[in-house]
């Protein structure tokens, strides 16, 4: 009896204990993430500024819960679920004292007034009313609901309905004819409106018989009366078949601006198939198009409420319209049809923006084929479009601050743009036409915020170094930029509402995110509020990796994050990492998005390996040219960057050139099969992860940027393809894909194994998941993946 009873308290002593995390293994740092510890997210002040609020998880509870601190008062508490229920959202729109609050919720607008604190229900229907704003008095709230634009005065509650949407083929449809061949009836005058037979026996009528004299007199009579009695009729705006979208109203409650959209018809869509079901059946998930498909096209129009009146928006004279992208010279056919048609080129139209009086209205309009991108200044009156700037990119215009826009005051519009090579803010007079650039420099504004006053940007920047971001603050007028936060790594800032202070989380490379509070004052230290790591994954001694540059075969710095064995296997063998998503930074001093592999990074330098992951060609936070180095071209310089790490790591770190693979996922298993099969005598081993193996399949509002689309610039295609280079493969490969992969469909590794299999290749293999989507979701999947990898790795490389 005494031995059971000290069993029994084994496990009891034993808890009281932090656990080690131990030697690394696949099972331990794959395991569901909340082993690490959940960091604080969505984050957001209250209206007053007096309360931060966050999701956070420090018991490991099912999910997140929400939780406040004051500024003063930094300890965590939960909020219960009725005072949740009793927030008001984080987005709404302000009156210009941001003294009252306009926001949406549960379907309805709502008015929150911040000195009372009293809330004011608006609207309460069964219907969704949403994008609520002021009207330029601010007298009137003016929402949408479904399609059409209404008003509503603040006080006094007199609702006006200022559009009238139809659609069809016509505003009011003729009546169907009768069995007779007839129409409704219609009197004299009606008939006079017809062809001429029907005006000349309406004629012959009015000789012959003195009643239809009479009767079309009182007619006329009774329809003159009735024009004294009838309410004017809101006019019928008939869009037809389009889509009503961007429905707003000029400060003066003149003019009313809105967006058709024209949906294409018959476009093929991907099927995914769901093998696991609770049903027992396969279940077809309808899914995206694939690249090169019609797209959807936009007009935009104003309403002219005074005189009643519709016009389109005149985009024919824009500067540049019907210029021809210029890879089409690699076309001549396609080069001379298109110079023949000489058409202008589809545009989007976002806006208008109105300056706050009212007398000036911009719009930014985006060129379908991603080249240009241009600030109009629109005369409402008329619909005419004016050049302020034109950001022109023979690539692609992009890059972080796009849609970062507005009002200092009633003549200066602000933007950003690429135009010197990375993101900045430029101010724009629109009455000269001046623009003055505000920030300079080889560093990236990546978010963009007008303090109340409109005196003073706040941005967050990599100013110091590409892999640190800060807050900082300018002058509109433009300056030296004053640096707010201190702490060296990643820093995501929220403002709070009364801009006396900034809620950040902040991150290194080897701490995961938490929530930290701070005067919004240079130098001012900040208060660390959460601290959500366990004992478990604070017991290893995470590693720092170096962040190094070398030089690429173009002379330009690469930027990498290397982690060096303290004990090398004899083998020498080296593994590079290729993060996804191209346009993604993971060479960086904060907490990488990639934990898992970061993790499996760690584990892999303590068994020996040398690891390096770089910020190839094509990577976020080094600048327009960077970003657009892989334009026609995937897995060219972006490969070749690569291939420059694994010579750098032979050459200073004594790698064995024969022992080198590498692995990753998304866009970095693309990399990683390009790179098996173009380059086979770098790459012992390879891993390749949800990849894409044909960009022809993938989807449009990535592809078509980069490559333009397959039946116009097929050349691209072929080149960027990894399926027509797989004869080259020599290596061992590893494919591995999630079957329900809504993102990069499980159709693409599919058709790159039928290709494989004709080809006889044999070191290869498939690893499929029958549940997963493109993001992995269960800890099993991610453990079968990564011992997969690990056992290819151990197998290939340290021969």
């Amino acid at each position: 009896m005494k031995r059971i009873f000290t069993l029994l308290l084994l496990p009891i002593c034993t808890g009281a204990f932090a656990q080690k995390l131990g030697p690394l293994s696949i099972e331990k740092i794959m395991r569901d993430p909340k082993w690490i510890g959940v960091a604080p997210s969505n984050i957001r002040w209250s209206d007053d500024s007096k309360k931060i609020y966050f999701n956070w998880n420090p018991e490991n509870a099912d999910r997140d819960q929400l939780y406040a601190i004051t500024p003063s008062n930094i300890k965590p508490e939960k909020v219960s679920l009725e005072a949740q229920k009793a927030l008001i959202p984080e987005y709404g729109e302000w009156n210009k004292k941001r003294t009252i609050k306009l926001f949406e919720k549960n379907g309805d607008i709502w008015l929150s007034d911040l000195k009372t604190g009293k809330i004011q229900q608006l609207t309460n229907t069964v219907d969704r009313e949403s994008s609520a704003t002021f009207s330029g008095d601010e007298s009137k709230v003016i929402f949408q609901r479904g399609e059409n634009l209404y008003s509503l005065k603040i006080n006094g509650g007199e609702l006006v309905q200022l559009t009238n949407f139809t659609h069809g083929a016509s505003a009011t449809p003729t009546p169907a004819a009768g069995r007779r061949g007839g129409g409704a009836r219609r009197g004299a005058a009606d008939v006079a409106t017809g062809n001429d037979q029907e005006r000349w026996l309406k004629s012959e009528q009015l000789e012959l018989f003195d009643i239809i004299k009479v009767k079309d007199k009182d007619r006329k009579l009774d329809s003159a009366e009735r024009k004294n009695f009838e309410v004017k009729k809101l006019k019928e705006i008939a869009v037809d078949d389009k889509s009503v979208g961007s429905v707003a109203v000029s400060p003066d409650g003149r003019y009313i601006t809105y967006r058709l959209a024209k949906y294409p018809e018959g476009v093929k869509s991907a099927i995914v198939p769901d093998y696991v079901t609770a049903s027992g059946f396969t279940e077809d998930i309808p899914n995206r198009t694939k690249v090169g498909g019609p797209q959807t096209t936009y007009e935009s129009f104003v309403f002219d409420t005074q005189k009643d009146t519709t016009y389109k928006i005149v985009t024919s004279a824009i500067p540049g319209i019907k210029d021809l992208p210029d890879y089409v010279k690699d076309y001549p056919k396609e080069q001379e049809r298109r110079t023949k048609t000489n058409a202008d080129r589809q545009v989007e139209i976002r806006g208008p923006f109105w300056s706050e009086d009212g007398k000036n209205a911009i719009v930014e309009v985006s060129a379908q084929d991603n080249k240009d991108k241009w600030i109009m200044k629109l005369d409402p009156a008329t619909g005419a479009l004016t050049l302020m700037d034109r950001e022109h990119n023979d690539a692609w215009v992009g890059g972080p601050g796009q849609g970062n826009v507005g009002w200092t005051d009633n003549t200066h519009f602000y933007f950003e743009s690429e135009a010197s090579g990375y993101a900045h803010i430029y101010l724009l007079d629109v009455t000269t036409g001046t623009k003055k650039q505000l920030t300079t420099g080889k560093y990236e504004v990546q978010t963009l915020h007008l303090s109340n006053d409109k005196k003073t940007f706040y941005f967050t920047a990599n100013v110091e170094h590409p892999g640190i971001t800060h807050f900082y603050r300018i002058p509109v007028s433009g300056g030296e930029p004053v640096k707010i936060t201190s702490m060296k790594g990643g820093n995501e800032v929220t403002l709070s509402p009364d801009e006396k202070w900034v809620a950040i989380r902040y991150s290194y490379s080897n701490k995961p995110w938490e929530l930290y509070v701070q005067p919004n004052k240079p130098g001012a230290k900040a208060e660390q509020v959460t601290n959500s790591t366990t004992e478990e994954f604070k017991s290893y001694a995470w590693r720092e990796p170096q962040v190094i540059t070398f030089k690429n075969r173009y002379g330009s710095d690469v930027y990498a994050r290397l982690y060096v064995p303290e004990k090398q296997d004899p083998a020498k063998p080296a593994v590079v990492f290729v993060h996804g998503a191209g346009y993604l930074q993971n060479v960086h001093y904060w907490w990488s998005s990639y934990f898992r592999e970061y993790m499996f990074n760690n584990m892999l330098a303590d068994n020996g390996y040398t690891v390096l992951d770089i910020d190839y060609s094509g990577s976020a936070g080094y600048g327009r040219d960077w970003r657009t180095a892989i334009y026609r071209h995937m897995g060219g310089k972006d490969l070749t960057d690569q291939e420059d790490g694994v010579k750098m790591l032979v050459d200073k770190y004594g790698v064995n050139p024969k022992h080198v693979g590498l692995y990753g996922g998304s866009y970095g298993g693309f990399i990683t099969l390009m790179a098996m099969f173009t380059e086979p005598d770098t790459w012992a081993a390879g891993g390749a992860i949800r990849s894409v193996t044909d960009w022809a399949h993938y989807n449009h509002g990535y592809t078509d940027e980069i490559l333009n689309e397959p039946y116009n610039d097929e050349k691209s295609y072929r080149l960027s393809s990894p399926i027509y280079f797989a004869n080259g493969l020599k290596g061992n490969l590893l494919m591995l894909h999630g079957m329900v992969d809504q993102n990069v469909n499980y159709q693409d590794i599919i058709r790159l194994s039928q290709r494989l299999i004709e080809l006889h290749k044999e070191n290869w293999e498939l690893a499929s998941y029958p549940v997963e989507d493109h993001g992995f979701v269960q800890p099993s999947s991610w453990t079968d993946e990564y011992k997969r990898i690990f056992k290819l790795f151990e197998t290939t490389l340290k021969k």
